[in-house]
């Protein structure tokens, strides 16, 4: 898809920006970032039905109604904010295996991160420890970058996620004081340009 395909013609609050209607295709040495598709639903559902990849997202399994939620999120906030989340899959088996891109959940937290692409990844245990998580979110700060250039982009962090945290720090972003975001402390990032 080129850049100006699958765009709408109108900015999100007070920017001067196209909205991308869904997500672009982007391609890594071994990754295939793209919309998600209902067909995505079953793998969706089992990712996030194992505790090892919940336990940081606030610990609850998620059923396959509170999945499906999930996925038409990632999918609604492109055409809303003209970036999102993008499916994230493996080249070499051609599963799906994680999400990453950016948000902006209007959160009620302190302190307020509102306005400012939030960006986040989740990956099935299949692909835990090989650098795919890396590999994706490069890609995604690439064209974010190369499309909007945010002056600065956030995330936050579940307290015990070490490996996220590591894995925020070598995406260049730095930790701030903690947050406080439904009344307890979060590991707050931001990356500045």
């Amino acid at each position: 898809m080129s850049a100006a395909q699958g765009r709408v013609g109108r900015a999100p609050a007070s920017r001067e920006l196209d909205v991308f209607t869904s997500a672009p295709r982007l391609e890594t040495e071994r990754l295939i970032m793209r919309s998600f598709t209902r067909a995505d639903l079953d793998a969706h559902a089992q990712k996030l039905a194992n505790p090892d990849v919940v336990r940081h997202l606030g610990g609850q399994l998620f059923n396959r109604e509170d999945s499906w939620r999930r996925l038409t999120m990632a999918v609604g906030q492109w055409p809303l904010l003209g970036y999102g989340y993008w499916a994230v899959e493996d080249k070499a088996t051609g599963l799906m295996v994680g999400e990453v891109g950016f948000a902006d959940f209007e959160r009620g937290m302190t302190p307020d991160i509102s306005g400012a692409p939030e960006m986040g990844w989740v990956f099935d245990t299949s692909a835990h420890g090989k650098g795919l998580a890396g590999e994706a979110a490069r890609a995604a700060l690439d064209w974010i970058d190369a499309t909007y250039a945010p002056p600065e982009i956030t995330a936050i962090i579940s307290i015990e996620n070490a490996k996220s945290m590591r894995l925020a720090e070598r995406l260049g972003f730095t930790r701030e004081p903690d947050a406080i975001y439904r009344d307890e402390l979060i590991a707050l990032f931001r990356r500045t340009r």
